[in-house]
């Protein structure tokens, strides 16, 4: 029989492989960029936002502030490298105006996580009071990727067509939620089950949209060019 530890070690790493898959989710979109040698309209906030969360929750995963957690630190770890790689690959085809922003938004993020680590580690003694403050902030930033689709699902509604919301990424992100909450409630960890409890959630109520709008398509569907594109952080 497995004991509490081996089975959320094996939950932990189908967490992995799925957060992976997250994290690639959108090469299609650097392809676009490639051929086009261009990056449009496409903006580079959410890999930004991807980059800082990857950040606080690899430092949340190591021994010092929540221990037990290589798992977390591991698929972080890689997410970081992948998104930093996306945006590099953003500003190689962007225009200086661009660059510059990219670079400036990513300078303010690790400003910003280094103060966290410096207060955490020289003011918080004890990995408890360090993973409370780590972990809420983890929790937001997560909370606030998980509800990025609410734009996409309200859009949805209102045009009544699923073209605007990938069937693939949607079960993708409701079985990375499921699998992180899984894993939360193995071996408790309050601050990994709230986000990921939250992104199940949401990922259910996208393929419940999807689904409903799937049966009741309607007779003309809309036929905007521009679809949105939305990467969720794959994050424990």
């Amino acid at each position: 029989m497995l004991t509490a530890t081996e089975a959320r070690n094996i939950v932990g790493i189908i967490g992995n492989v799925i957060s992976f898959g997250l994290f690639l989710s959108p090469l299609p979109t650097f392809w676009k960029i490639h051929k086009s040698k261009s990056v449009e309209e496409f903006k580079p906030d959410p890999y930004i936002a991807t980059v800082l969360n990857c950040m606080f929750w690899v430092f949340y995963g190591m021994p010092f502030v929540h221990p037990d957690s290589t798992l977390i630190v591991t698929i972080n770890g890689i997410g970081l490298v992948i998104e930093l790689v996306y945006l590099a690959f953003f500003c190689w085809y962007a225009d200086s105006k661009a660059r510059k922003r990219v670079s400036v938004c990513l300078v303010i993020e690790v400003v910003f996580v280094a103060i966290v680590a410096l207060v955490t580690l020289l003011a918080l003694h004890g990995t408890k009071k360090r993973s409370l403050l780590v972990g809420i902030i983890c929790d937001i930033f997560n909370v606030i990727m998980y509800a990025s689709p609410l734009t996409i699902m309200a859009k949805v509604i209102r045009t009544k067509s699923v073209k605007y919301m990938p069937f693939t990424l949607s079960l993708a992100n409701f079985l990375n939620g499921c699998i992180w909450t899984a894993y939360a409630l193995i071996k408790f960890d309050i601050y990994v089950l709230v986000s990921n409890g939250l992104g199940a959630i949401s990922g259910f109520l996208q393929l419940l949209l999807y689904g409903y709008y799937s049966v009741c398509r309607p007779t003309k569907e809309d036929t905007d060019p521009k679809t949105s594109e939305v990467q969720l952080s794959a994050s424990a």
